[in-house]
């Protein structure tokens, strides 16, 4: 077998691994048949919502046992296809089994990354807060510059983007705004993106053309299901309500009124100003309850926990990307040093490369090599 064939299979098998990692394969088909006992009792739906959850956790557990066995099988198959045509000096054969190799070394890369998507919340839909930081007029074109970025991620994957509250830079740009993300694995995709962002660029608003750098916070949280109880003491909520207007256009709201809520015992604010003041208040309520779910999933989640304290004040020091137009063109994410000179495609929304490298850290923060090395 050529060696660029064998490097492949070997990212296959390490993809298989980590596919089986995560579906504890040895208790998968055990758990099968727990589910499939469970699917038989007569009484199942009584309890519709309980019953429709039963069966998606079952077709999940199904569909991920498939692609594991599948993927295994593929490979093993076309292996032997290369073997016996190096045997019988058949190009052709082996051809053909080389492209099925590299065919498979993509979707198993895609169902790799797609199995890491098994957080408590990473299915659901989410919100995306973005907050100018350190560097006046500038962070706030940079935080205006990054929300385009995301909804332009966020439509290229099919989603849905509401704007639920924006405040206009005073020059330029945006001081905040907050989108809610709606689409499969919205939250599971967008949580990596937590953290401070840092723009190194030629300032258009400098007439001296010097380089400037500009930070931006993004905070990610899931949007919270119906059937996950969040209680919210009212005593521990302040609700005001306000005049609120934007300069208009494509992604902002120009309104008559605005709620917000400020949570005591944590400190949080949330806001709303979609043109219904009841909508303002449910909207507000919603984010507030997902804001506390996030709390909830960053104390049982170590890893996530320290990436969220560690977030800290949009400043030097904290930031968790950087995106370099001046001198010289580069995006690195500091956490898994990936990178890429196509800056101009990573603010026009391609970021799944960086989603993917981060997404492949396991739950203690190893890297992939290091995962498999284990």
């Amino acid at each position: 077998m050529r060696a660029e064939i064998q490097n492949i299979v070997e990212e296959i098998e390490k993809s298989v691994a980590l596919l089986a990692q995560r579906l504890d394969v040895d208790t998968a088909q055990h758990r099968l048949e727990e589910f499939n006992a469970r699917v038989e009792d007569p009484n199942l739906w009584d309890d519709p919502e309980a019953a429709q959850k039963l069966m998606r956790d079952r077709q999940m557990l199904v569909d991920a046992m498939e692609t594991h066995d599948r993927i295994k099988q593929d490979l093993a198959d076309n292996i032997e296809l290369i073997e016996l045509g190096e045997m019988e000096e058949d190009q052709e054969v082996i051809s053909d089994a080389e492209a099925a190799i590299r065919a498979l070394a993509e979707t198993a890369a895609q169902k790799e990354l797609e199995a890491l998507l098994d957080g408590e919340a990473d299915g659901n839909d989410t919100f995306l807060e973005i907050n100018s930081g350190a560097g006046g007029t500038e962070s706030c074109d940079w935080a205006a510059m990054l929300a385009r970025m995301y909804v332009r991620w966020a439509e290229k994957k099919g989603y849905k983007v509401e704007l639920q509250s924006e405040s206009a830079g005073e020059e330029a740009g945006i001081k905040s705004a907050t989108y809610k993300i709606s689409g499969p694995n919205a939250y599971g995709w967008l949580k990596s993106e937590s953290g401070v962002h840092r723009l190194v660029r030629i300032s258009p608003f400098d007439s001296a053309a010097k380089r400037h750098t500009s930070f931006t916070s993004v905070g990610v949280y899931p949007v919270v299901d119906d059937n996950i109880e969040i209680e919210i003491n009212p005593a521990d909520i302040r609700i005001d309500t306000y005049r609120s207007s934007g300069a208009g256009g494509q992604h902002v709201n120009t309104t008559d009124s605005a709620v917000r809520i400020t949570h005591a015992p944590t400190g949080i604010v949330v806001t709303s100003s979609e043109k219904s003041q009841h909508q303002n208040r449910d909207i507000a309520m919603k984010a507030l309850k997902s804001r506390l779910y996030q709390m909830e999933l960053d104390r049982r989640n170590a890893a996530v926990n320290e990436m969220h304290e560690n977030k800290g004040d949009a400043g030097w020091g904290n930031q968790i990307r950087s995106y370099v137009l001046q001198p010289y063109q580069m995006v690195k994410d500091l956490r898994t040093n990936h990178e890429t000179s196509d800056t101009k495609g990573v603010l026009d929304g391609d970021l799944d490369g960086f989603m993917a490298a981060t997404l492949a850290l396991d739950v203690s923060g190893k890297s992939r090599a290091e995962a498999q090395s284990d």
